[in-house]
């Protein structure tokens, strides 16, 4: 039986309202309209305590990056909608990427996940920029800290908070289609890498 294709997709953020979790949805959608199985994860359902060599040492990693690596797992590609904050990415962002990087199985050398995944990014904000300062501190994370193959191509939603109609649409056409261009490469890309 042939491998169908697993995206999964998360927000930086665990607000209720966030215009990321939007993102992330709609871009989840798409994938599920284009016969591709897609998983939405909230970083909410994900708590873990801010990162500390001392805490792991004397705690080791936490339940819930274990959880969330073992998700990241069974999926080929990985979508991250940022929010940008004081112009880089959310302290919650931020901490699971550390708290999940720790996390190694027997044998394994550092970073898999993240070394055998393909990312993408994109952003929405309240401002005229649309996030893209993140989406610049979020890509040096994943590709120079995590080592990860993150796509060239990346999307910021200005003004966000009049940007997604009823359904939950970006009511820019424009934006709407690179949204889906962005989750058709990422689907692409991650084909390759995992010869699904």
């Amino acid at each position: 039986m042939p491998h169908r294709q697993k995206l999964l997709f998360f927000a930086g953020s665990a607000r209720e309202g966030s215009h990321n979790k939007k993102l992330a949805r709609l871009a989840a959608q798409i994938a599920e309209a284009n016969g591709i199985a897609a998983t939405f994860a909230d970083l909410g359902d994900y708590p873990m305590p801010l990162y500390d060599g001392d805490l792991e040492r004397g705690d080791g990693v936490p339940e819930n990056a274990r959880k969330l690596r073992a998700l990241m797992e069974v999926h080929d590609g990985i979508l991250i909608a940022a929010p940008e904050y004081n112009a880089s990415i959310t302290p919650l962002l931020k901490n699971t990427l550390d708290w999940v990087s720790r996390v190694r199985f027997e044998g394994e050398p550092p970073l898999q996940v993240f070394k055998t995944r393909v990312f993408a990014i994109v952003s929405a904000s309240p401002g005229r920029f649309g996030g893209v300062r993140a989406l610049l501190a979020l890509r040096q994370v994943l590709s120079v800290g995590l080592q990860a193959l993150v796509l060239p191509d990346q999307l910021s939603v200005p003004y966000a908070a009049d940007a997604f109609d009823e359904k939950g649409h970006l009511k820019d056409k424009a934006l709407q289609e690179q949204l889906k261009s962005i989750v058709g490469k990422l689907a692409r890309a991650a084909k390759v890498l995992h010869g699904a």
